[in-house]
């Protein structure tokens, strides 16, 4: 039988590590990890998309994202024949943003945010959490290994820019009860994981690792 191409895309600026802890059984699936690339001078996100499609070397692959890793599997499903596409503590669309977010975005915040490595993350966390940086993001920070400045400004600049409005229904959202930078409150039409924080790839990776191959496996998708 032919394995089935699980593609995982990680959050902003963090690394493949995060998916460290997804086992998902080998004779059925094959996890191919996709990194962030530097991006080219004035792409947008759909051209950024289109030329990560390039790394598909799968007939309809399962499209795995977390964070803004979500976001941008959405866009690269525009430019191939997806089995599934699942993401994970992400947004469908930017109606999902929290309102700091979307201020961020009408004082184009994007362009006045330092990138310098720590400064740009305690930018981006009072921008996603408010004045709570707490050992959740610690963790994640971790986890974070694209210092590359062009792209820290590509990627805070599309993701508040983001202009989908419209939901793909047959897009799987994982989502945690807890998730701090895209509060539940804001998502609709999600498999909703009591306790998952914005790092339940890390927190939650037991129920992941149960419940991704039955997810992937269904014909229609989320009952």
């Amino acid at each position: 039988m032919t394995k089935i191409a699980v593609y995982c895309m990680p959050g902003l600026a963090a690394s493949t590590d995060i998916f460290e802890r997804i086992e998902l059984p080998a004779d059925v699936f094959e996890m191919i990890l996709l990194e962030w690339k530097i991006p080219l001078k004035g792409e947008t996100l759909a051209a950024y998309a289109q030329r990560m499609v390039l790394e598909i070397k799968h007939e309809n692959p399962v499209l795995l994202g977390v964070s803004f890793g979500g976001i941008l599997v959405q866009e690269m499903a525009e430019f191939c024949k997806a089995r599934k596409v699942i993401i994970i503590s992400s947004v469908k669309t930017n109606t999902e943003f929290p309102r700091r977010m979307k201020i961020a975005k009408a004082v184009k915040l994007y362009t006045i945010v330092p990138t310098g490595v720590v400064s740009y993350f305690e930018s981006l966390a009072k921008i996603s959490l408010g004045d709570k940086i707490n050992q959740r993001l610690k963790l994640y920070e971790k986890y974070l290994s694209i210092r590359d400045k062009s792209y820290l400004d590509w990627a805070l600049k599309s993701v508040l820019l983001w202009d989908r409005v419209v939901a793909d229904v047959n897009v799987i959202h994982i989502h945690g009860d807890k998730d701090e930078v895209f509060p539940i409150k804001n998502i609709t039409n999600a498999i909703v994981v009591k306790g998952g924080t914005h790092i339940l790839v890390l927190n939650k990776y037991k129920w992941l690792n149960e419940n991704l191959p039955k997810l992937i496996l269904e014909d229609s998708g989320v009952d």
